[in-house]
């Protein structure tokens, strides 16, 4: 048998693809680099990305979709998986699976001293996918009215605020700067 050195576009490294910082629109918080290898690898019904997650920062913001079934899978380093406002310590081998419509509030916080790797997947965007962001209402008045998730199935929240440690402290900080200045 015979080796072929050439491969096709759909055999492809992780590192030949570009890796994209994530920011949401009017925000300064940084959440997580992305590589999409499933897109560059020519998946079409699938979103596959690895997601490189420095200390003090977050996947995403907290959300949940209603048509949209995700994964996370750490891959290296340590996460808090943020669960309806609880946190669930993951290491390297756990998977978080999402099933979609379950109105599962989530992200992923970086609380440690080094960089996390997950493997994030799932469904493709979908155009009936709807989505909401308990913790960030005002995520609301950036998207079209079509895609707010508004009939959410009702959940019982934790206390935990869905920020990473580094990330309140800053905040604070910040906060009591400008209250100190008027």
């Amino acid at each position: 048998m015979s080796k072929n050195s050439k491969r096709p576009p759909f055999i492809l490294s992780a590192n030949s693809v570009p890796e994209q910082p994530h920011r949401y629109p009017d925000s300064d918080e940084n959440t997580g680099y992305h590589r999409a290898i499933g897109q560059f690898a020519g998946l079409q019904k699938i979103g596959l990305n690895f997601v490189r997650l420095p200390p003090g920062e977050r996947s995403s913001w907290p959300h949940a979709e209603e048509k949209e079934e995700e994964f996370v899978y750490v891959l290296e380093g340590e996460i808090d998986a943020w669960i309806d406002g609880v946190i669930y310590p993951m290491r390297p081998g756990d998977l978080a699976a999402l099933p979609a419509g379950t109105g599962i509030s989530h992200c992923f916080l970086n609380n440690s001293e080094r960089d996390a790797l997950l493997l994030v997947g799932g469904e493709a965007s979908r155009r009936d996918n709807r989505i909401c962001y308990p913790m960030h209402p005002q995520r609301r008045a950036q998207l079209p009215w079509i895609e707010w998730w508004d009939d959410i199935p009702k959940r019982r929240f934790g206390t935990h605020d869905g920020m990473p440690d580094a990330l309140r402290r800053r905040s604070r900080g910040s906060s009591s700067k400008r209250s100190s200045r008027k």
